[in-house]
């Protein structure tokens, strides 16, 4: 793939989608095009892809991967969570399988001037997508201290979020926060040394934290999952990689909700709601990357792959 983005478990995730040829399969999160050159690989010869992804770099060097499928490939610059739309637009009813890798590329964390990375000097962006007016410089520097303190714990995960929350707040009093490098320096003076691990940098929460609000990831996430068990063919399989504990228990959970389908109370006698389970979960335990792949890609080690099957 080159510099611009090493997928994570892409035979794993190959390997649970089984494309087949005749097949119409969806990439919500097309980065640079290596797993939808598997899919297309394995659905050869005439299986298509329709791949989305809000950025247009992305969009840009999955082109140049995916060129030699020619036809048998649609890229649509767009949000997963409308791949209802998108499809129907494309008048396409149903698809064979859906995948979903999420998280942020290496092109985007390596690029400086997008903001994504504590460890590099750039403006607050961290928008997947630029045509998008809301990024990180206007909720450092607009939202409340208690929107701040709870966006960085719910999304951060993060204990120190309160004390976060109130130097930031302090700090911007005196003059607006415009770097990743202005930012950092704050959560590293208010972060204790005794609280910080040592393979963790202690801004990695709250940057995670502030770019999962600035693109509404989580909302977008259940949305996808809605969206995506709507448009799913019969034994057509979903396959979702996640990177952290928020988005893996969202997929759980969804997954496990959409298989049991009964949404009434566990305490009646008998089911009234009438709806029926509409998957059935391959991975009861995520899978994850083998160590080789660790060891090659160091930013695989967080993955977790879930899988289910329409029913």
């Amino acid at each position: 793939m080159g510099p611009f983005h090493k997928p994570v478990m892409v035979a794993e995730v190959a390997d649970m989608l089984q494309p087949k040829p005749g097949g119409i399969y969806l990439d919500g999160t097309l980065g640079g095009g290596g797993h939808a050159r598997q899919i297309l690989e394995r659905s050869s010869p005439d299986g298509l892809l329709v791949g989305i992804d809000l950025d247009e770099d992305a969009l840009s060097e999955s082109e140049k991967t995916l060129k030699p499928f020619g036809s048998r490939t649609i890229l649509i610059r767009g949000n997963f969570a409308e791949m209802d739309r998108i499809l129907r637009d494309l008048d396409i009813e149903k698809v064979n399988g859906i995948l979903l890798d999420l998280g942020v590329s290496s092109h985007q964390l390596e690029d400086a001037g997008r903001g994504f990375s504590f460890s590099q000097e750039a403006p607050l962006d961290m928008r997947m997508d630029r045509r998008q007016a809301f990024n990180a410089h206007d909720l450092v520097n607009v939202f409340s201290r208690s929107e701040l303190e709870k966006i960085i714990r719910d999304y951060g995960e993060e204990k120190m979020a309160g004390r976060i929350a109130k130097a930031i707040t302090l700090k911007r009093k005196r003059s607006p926060i415009r770097t990743t490098t202005d930012l950092t320096r704050i959560i590293e003076g208010v972060v204790p040394a005794a609280s910080r691990h040592r393979h963790v940098h202690p801004a990695t929460r709250t940057f995670q934290a502030i770019r999962i609000a600035v693109n509404d990831e989580l909302s977008n996430l259940r949305e996808a999952i809605a969206c995506g068990v709507k448009v799913l063919d019969r034994t057509g399989r979903f396959a979702i990689v996640s990177f952290h504990s928020l988005e893996d228990r969202i997929v759980k959970d969804s997954f496990r909700s959409l298989e049991k389908g009964c949404i009434c109370p566990p305490d009646l006698p008998r089911c009234i709601c009438g709806r029926e389970g509409q998957l059935r979960i391959l991975t009861r335990r995520p899978l994850v990357p083998r160590k080789e792949e660790v060891a090659d890609n160091p930013r695989a080690r967080s993955a977790r792959l879930r899988t289910a099957e329409r029913i």
